[in-house]
């Protein structure tokens, strides 16, 4: 026990009743027993002691406490090491080291509490504390302590050893945020899979809706009537919007690269963080480039670096400011054979000790439990897979500006033939159609329309009533819902196309929900046209006529 030595004083020799010698400590208990006539080694115990309190790598304190919270108490030795880890110089006294003063406490309450424990029951183990070094940076440190009488009245003697778990507190740290990022992960994908469903069951009344709502719309009605269709039907669309949105961050997915606008991402972004941004007085101010050439890359990540950067910025100015003022900025850079997006706020702009490190995983300058930092070092990640780059600026006058630059693609990528107007505006009379969905309501609207238009239309609640259908009769075009009861719409269009090859590249498939990594691969596959629910009737229709032609 570290209390049954004393090593602050040089030991002496003294008999003892018994008539042997003991070698003993100035202050402390017995810890050598010689024998008469013996040579007592003074040196050797005490040497052991020293060089052993000089070289451990922990600190260790002896000295005195009092339960006064103004006292700092008394110091009679430390060591090396808890000198260096409360950041003295080596030839600091003793005395001037006082590693359990009201001051080198972060939280002056734990200071009472650590001392109320220790003083009351004698002994404490691996207690933990926060302490500031000399220079004011704070540790974590593990006191094993043992407090007893001493001469004065109300001081009690200490022995203590004192361990800096810093870096293990660190490391504890971010295994929990890992492991609050798996939990998130878990929720996301439930959140997707159940978004999914919901998102379906959703875009099939809303597909109802916009299709009724365009049908009244090409009918004469009188100004007050028109504006209400009108209203009804931007509505419509902004729900689906929504709803697509929500989809689209939410569900988990392949990387898949694609020629993609830039300015399109961004305005997309911006809709999903806009009632956020109208509640906390965000205003939002866009600056984008006309005439952008396009990028390859994947739309969603690179959304997901853009949402990452206005969130940030949204919670900067909004601690610092109670609002704020964002701006996004896109170009063609020519000289670098770039396209440049900027995003700056007005916030209290980013330290320059801290730029060096923003992109360095799980650092953050968050509160505890509001920040993972990870979200820019993914954001860095992505742009880099891009084969871009993102650096940060903040001048002294505050704000911060993060400018991303992705490579402009040098493979030139033809455009898709178009159908020759001739076409696409055929006339539709007499072609035959089969409308494949387990919506009625919907089915109901779709069939009148197509009908009106000069389509020859028979409706099928499900897959296999669809099967028996394409069996029986020639169709010319199969409009069939991707997920269906009983028989999807996957399973559907391989059956058709072994029974009549020619009649599934013909097949148009709409959904309610956003395709996931299997339906994409089949719809890639397949290469047959789809539309996302709720669709415009002009659209269906345009797709039958390329479909036909």
């Amino acid at each position: 026990m570290l209390h049954d030595f004393y090593l602050g004083k040089i030991p002496h020799a003294g008999r003892c009743c018994s008539g042997v010698y003991a070698q003993m400590c100035t202050r402390g208990p017995i810890i050598a027993v010689v024998p008469p006539g013996k040579r007592v080694p003074h040196r050797t115990r005490a040497d052991t002691f020293a060089r052993l309190f000089e070289a451990v790598h922990e600190g260790v304190f002896v000295g005195t406490l009092t339960p006064d919270p103004l006292s700092e108490g008394t110091t009679e030795a430390i060591n090396p090491f808890l000198k260096a880890m409360l950041g003295y110089a080596p030839g600091t006294t003793d005395e001037r080291v006082a590693p359990f003063a009201p001051e080198r406490f972060v939280d002056p309450a734990a200071r009472q509490a650590f001392l109320g424990r220790l003083l009351t029951e004698g002994a404490v183990t691996d207690y933990l504390i926060r302490l500031r070094r000399l220079d004011g940076d704070p540790i974590w440190v593990e006191v094993t302590a043992h407090a007893g009488p001493s001469k004065k009245r109300g001081v009690s003697q200490v022995e203590a050893l004192m361990r800096n778990v810093s870096e293990r507190r660190r490391l504890d740290d971010q295994s929990r945020d890992l492991y609050q990022q798996l939990l998130q992960a878990e929720k996301m994908a439930a959140l997707g899979q159940t978004i999914s469903g919901v998102a379906h069951e959703l875009n099939n009344p809303l597909a109802t809706i916009l299709s009724w709502a365009e049908r009244l719309a090409e009918r004469n009605l009188d100004e007050t009537s028109r504006r209400g269709v009108e209203v009804i039907l931007g509505e419509s669309e902004r729900a689906a919007r929504i709803v697509r949105n929500l989809l689209t961050f939410a569900r988990k997915r392949q990387s898949t690269r694609s020629m993609i606008d830039l300015n399109q991402v961004v305005r997309e972004t911006l809709a999903l963080r806009a009632y956020e941004q109208r509640l906390t007085n965000i205003d939002v101010v866009t600056a984008l480039a006309s005439g952008l050439p396009p990028v390859f890359a994947d739309p969603h990540q690179i959304q997901q670096v853009l949402l990452n950067l206005v969130i940030n910025a949204e919670q900067a100015m909004l601690t610092a400011n109670g609002r704020g003022s964002l701006v996004l900025r896109t170009w063609h850079d020519v000289t670098h054979k770039a396209v440049v997006l900027q995003v700056s706020d007005d916030g209290p702009g980013v330290p320059t000790e801290v730029r060096s490190k923003i992109f360095d995983p799980f650092f953050t300058t968050k509160e505890v439990g509001k920040g993972t930092g990870l979200g820019l070092t993914v954001a860095y990640a992505i742009v880099q897979e891009h084969g871009g780059s993102i650096r940060v600026e903040s001048p002294p006058s505050g704000g911060a500006s993060f400018t991303v630059q992705f490579p402009v693609s040098s493979v030139e990528h033809a455009a898709r033939p178009r159908a020759s107007s001739g076409s696409t505006e055929r006339s539709l009379d007499g072609a035959s159609v089969l409308l494949v969905e387990d919506e009625r309501a919907l089915a109901t609207a779709v069939v009148e329309a197509l009908t009106e238009a000069g389509l020859h239309v028979e409706h099928a609640g499900d897959g296999e009533e669809a099967l028996a259908r394409v069996r029986q009769n020639r169709y010319d075009v199969v409009i069939c819902d991707l997920k269906m009861p009983r028989v999807d719409g996957m399973t559907l269009y391989r059956a058709i196309a072994t029974a009549s090859p020619s009649l599934a590249r013909r097949v148009i498939f709409v959904t309610g929900a956003v395709a996931g990594p299997e339906a994409e691969r089949f719809l890639e596959e397949s290469g047959c046209r789809w539309l996302s629910k709720p669709f415009r009737l002009a659209d269906l229709l345009r797709n039958v006529r390329e479909a036909l032609a």
